[in-house]
């Protein structure tokens, strides 16, 4: 397998003009565009059509995280403004549910704008409308590391949880590169329509095209609908600033799939994996090397489960057949008597990556010089320049907003 460390991201470039940035939503989500690409030939149509595009009896995979309110506004007390983004929780938290679920206080990783007109020992505090009792929120710097700060978070009443306290309390946290603040209809249009489990600061974007129409219509045409959940961290919009792909660091995210769906991939059919969403692939890409870490001995119950962002590359021996590592992770899960796996993966996948699991992408069309594009060109190849060239060229709409293609692996 080629060791991806010594890519040049300026490979990966684009010119991406800003009036191709869809900063707003359609009216209905099935009317965006599909570009699809397979075996070499580009076409495109209706998103509502998709079903039409996929093989009957097909195995399809969605994200079905929920966006949580995570940007919250503190004015200090002379006035000025901090912003606060909640990334993810602190370490003594198994997981993001239990962390969101924590009542009256709880230690979260955060981005802080003008964190250097806070200073030490203050706290700040703010006061948000809610039904008869409002809730008073306080916010104190606990620790500083490099890329966040951890700040303790306290409220009152202390009854509610963390989850309630966002809700109220906080703002959608749209991409930087829509230059407009959230709307009350963000919070509808940036959530999947099977959003369930919270956690993410980012939408999983391939899924917003989703409508119950075309739910329905999959359905019909005899495709397994399944869920995994991968709570998406503010990293996946983390430009790559290196020359080469060695010096990037990929951030750590939460996964979640329960043990139906392992089972269920151990008996899919060939060739027929659709994963939506470039979360989705990497969660299912990810299954196989945890099955593989625990196949080998080189984990167990008393360890967390994480795959780390170079591990398949540093793999020399026999590769390990799918399902024998779906078979691990089913063993590990029965010895562990849980019906969820919950583990931690920071896969970067780039071209060199041999995909173990999915057959098919449903995705948006992603950034210049960003490892999501990385990872559509190690799932067709060099053929992205010609899919990102002919949705220029054709007027589609680009990123979280935009218009979706469906790729076929070459």
């Amino acid at each position: 397998m080629t060791d991806p460390r010594k890519i040049s991201i300026d490979a990966y470039d684009y010119a991406l003009p800003a009036s191709r940035i869809a900063s707003f939503p359609l009216p209905e989500r099935d009317a965006s565009r599909l570009l699809i690409w397979k075996q070499g030939h580009i076409g495109q149509d209706v998103f509502r059509n998709l079903p039409a595009h996929l093989p009957e009896n097909a195995f399809i995979v969605f994200n079905n995280t929920r966006v949580v309110e995570a940007r919250l506004l503190f004015r200090k007390p002379t006035g000025g403004r901090i912003e606060i983004f909640c990334l993810e929780p602190g370490d003594r938290y198994p997981d993001v549910t239990s962390a969101l679920a924590t009542t009256g206080a709880v230690e979260w990783k955060c981005l802080v704008g003008n964190a250097s007109g806070w200073p030490a020992g203050m706290i700040l505090e703010k006061t948000i409308p809610h039904a008869h009792t409002p809730i008073g929120l306080q916010a104190e710097m606990i620790s500083k590391e490099a890329g966040y700060i951890t700040l303790r978070l306290s409220w009152q009443p202390q009854e509610l949880s963390f989850a309630e306290v966002l809700h109220h309390a906080g703002l959608i946290p749209l991409p930087p590169y829509i230059k407009r603040a959230a709307s009350a209809t963000d919070a509808e249009r940036y959530q999947t329509v099977y959003a369930h489990s919270s956690g993410s600061v980012a939408a999983p974007t391939a899924g917003l095209h989703f409508t119950p129409a075309v739910l329905d219509h999959l359905k019909q045409k005899g495709i397994q609908n399944h869920f995994v959940t991968l709570h998406v961290g503010a990293g996946t919009f983390k430009p790559v600033k290196s020359d080469t792909m060695e010096e990037h660091d990929m951030h750590a995210e939460f996964i979640e799939v329960s043990r139906s769906l392992v089972e269920g991939l151990i008996g899919r059919p060939d060739g027929k994996l659709i994963a939506v969403g470039t979360t989705t692939l990497r969660t299912l890409e990810s299954l196989y090397w945890l099955g593989k870490q625990l196949a080998d001995g080189h984990t167990g119950p008393e360890q967390k489960l994480q795959v780390a962002q170079w591990e398949p590359y540093q793999h020399t021996g026999n590769d390990l057949p799918v399902n024998e590592a779906l078979s691990a992770i089913l063993r590990y899960m029965e010895q562990t008597r849980s019906e969820l796996l919950i583990a931690k993966t920071s896969l970067l996948i780039a071209p060199g990556y041999s995909f173990r699991i999915v057959d098919a992408l449903i995705t948006n069309f992603h950034q210049p010089r960003s490892t999501l594009l990385l990872l559509v060109s190690a799932f067709i190849g060099e053929k992205w320049k010609s899919v990102y060239s002919y949705a220029l060229e054709n007027d589609f709409r680009f990123l979280s907003y935009g218009d979706a293609c469906l790729l076929f692996r070459r």
